[in-house]
């Protein structure tokens, strides 16, 4: 009797503990069934560190997360055919301008997601030039070059414009973000002077001491925003996720300290993000209670 009343509570708590691992199960399927959200960004340091972000925090809610690095004109097209789902990196209203006028039908700008912005071209802070009107006199210090990012890059675009304005004698070379920086990086190791393209936020203002010129033409503009941008339709597929991206909006002190964790020696953007949204929950929380 006792034999056939213990096999009895054995094969109880087995279908127990089934149903207990079936609604486990269940749920996970839930919550990866969520579908997946297709980002787009540009190589820049401040938009793999703000990509990467999102991605982390959109996993954290349940969703898989595919991230494409293509060019700024490649990434607005993505968009526009729904090929991308969103976009966090469009410069606006001056550097992505030419970008959303081609596309504003097809995508939904859901505003800034960071303040504070600025474009131009920097020099180390030791070079005796301050301003775009003085660099032909001292041409020869820059070896008649301005080194730039990827050719597709709107800053390129207003740099040609900053080359004509100032009828510069120096040649825009394009490259990357990632060979922009080494230029800077080699030239102010050599205490030689360079002149870059470049932005903020980035974390070459926090490593190095460089400084802008000043654009008495006022061709790169004032302060700009970094706006969300997503596919016409991504709020009646994905509300949840639309709703977590409208709401994403950090500082650019809460970028440069993803951007420097990117600049360790063998770190992962992607893992750094990780941990960066571990650490600031109550940001995140704020994103994900929309």
């Amino acid at each position: 009797m006792k034999t056939r009343m213990l096999n009895k509570r054995i094969r109880l708590a087995s279908l127990a503990l089934v149903s207990s691992a079936g609604l486990a199960a269940g749920g996970m399927v839930q919550a990866q069934d969520k579908g997946t959200v297709n980002l787009a960004y540009v190589e820049w340091a401040s938009e793999v560190a703000s990509t990467n972000v999102v991605r982390a925090v959109l996993e954290q809610a349940g969703y898989e997360v595919d991230m494409t690095s293509l060019s700024a004109a490649a990434m607005f097209q993505a968009l526009s055919t729904g090929d991308a789902d969103a976009i966090v990196a469009a410069w606006l209203p001056s550097t992505h301008e030419n970008y959303m006028e081609r596309v504003g039908d097809n995508v939904e700008d859901l505003g800034p997601n960071l303040d504070g912005t600025k474009l131009g071209l920097v020099v180390p802070e030791y070079t005796d030039v301050d301003s775009i009107a003085e660099l032909n006199d001292n041409a020869d210090a820059f070896d008649g070059e301005i080194i730039g990012i990827d050719p597709g890059a709107g800053l390129m675009s207003l740099t040609e414009e900053v080359v004509d304005t100032y009828d510069l004698d120096l040649q825009l070379r394009s490259g990357s973000g990632a060979t922009m920086t080494a230029a800077l990086s080699s030239a102010i190791s050599n205490e030689e002077d360079v002149v870059v393209t470049g932005w903020t936020p980035h974390w070459m203002f926090a490593r190095f001491d460089v400084k802008y010129l000043e654009d008495p033409e006022n061709v790169y503009g004032g302060a700009e925003q970094i706006h969300t941008v997503v596919r016409n339709g991504l709020e009646d597929d994905m509300p949840e996720a639309y709703a977590i991206l409208d709401a994403f909006e950090w500082t650019p002190e809460q970028m440069g300290e993803v951007m420097l964790m990117n600049q360790e020696d063998d770190s992962d953007p992607y893992e750094n993000a990780k941990q960066w949204v571990e650490d600031n929950q109550d940001v995140v929380e704020e994103w994900l209670e929309s």
